[in-house]
């Protein structure tokens, strides 16, 4: 267990050295940050209540892009270098790197959402002495968090089937727009086609529960499931290369 936390914590260094990592972070705040400013100044105006609801939305949306760039590199910069091979000579377990890897990652993301909360905390502290509904808050950057999980488990994935970067960012990407988009034929299927496609999109189980405030049990076993198969497969392909 101790090799998985020396891995998680080397990877989570890495992402504070990584211009990528720089670069996609700010673009991420960036983007929500003025989304955030343009919807609730139009709210103000209007008398109406502030909205965090307006950062989510883009927010979540943004991961589709940030995070297959984030993790192309996570395996496959370690099997192009020939480093891979060298670790699993170690007295290393297959999940412990896989786990590792993903860990670090998770930790960054989780780092760059606790500080996307200074959108909404600055809100609330302008808008005393309503402030924010702190229910849909909460839920959603719970919601984020387990969907940002699951992403990342996709992305280690796909960069554990090849040593080309580029190649396991694609894949990255189309895996995880097809979860994405899996659901929106759902409504003219119906049926328990249209069920099983509503239950695969990833997006789904963020908007409709999370994103509102509700937090249920089926969308966080899902999320949950969306984070272990795909570990379980990149830990399958690391085997394989033990054995070559």
């Amino acid at each position: 267990m101790s090799n998985l936390w020396v891995i998680a914590k080397r990877e989570f260094a890495h992402y504070f050295v990584s211009i990528l990592a720089y670069a996609a972070a700010f673009m991420i705040f960036l983007i929500v940050g003025i989304l955030f400013f343009i919807n609730n100044w139009g709210a103000a105006q209007q008398g109406s209540p502030p909205d965090t609801r307006s950062m989510f939305g883009p927010l979540a949306f943004l991961m589709l892009f940030a995070i297959p760039a984030l993790t192309m590199r996570l395996l496959s910069e370690e099997q192009k270098t020939g480093t891979l091979e060298l670790m699993l000579t170690a007295p290393l377990r297959d999940w412990e790197l896989v786990a590792g890897k993903w860990l670090g990652a998770y930790a960054f993301m989780l780092v760059v959402l606790i500080v996307s909360l200074g959108f909404p905390l600055t809100l609330h502290m302008l808008t005393q002495p309503a402030g924010i509904e702190q229910g849909p808050l909460w839920a959603s950057y719970l919601g984020l968090a387990l969907m940002v999980g699951a992403m990342l488990a996709v992305g280690l994935m796909a960069s554990a089937v090849t040593e080309n970067q580029v190649v396991a960012l694609l894949i990255s990407f189309a895996v995880l727009i097809a979860f994405w988009l899996i659901g929106s034929p759902s409504s003219l299927l119906g049926g328990w086609m249209g069920n099983t496609l509503d239950y695969l999109d990833i997006s789904n189980h963020f908007y409709n529960n999370f994103y509102r405030g509700v937090i249920n049990t089926v969308d966080i076993v899902y999320y949950v499931s969306l984070m272990i198969v795909p570990l379980y497969i990149a830990t399958q392909f690391v085997s394989s290369r033990r054995w070559r």
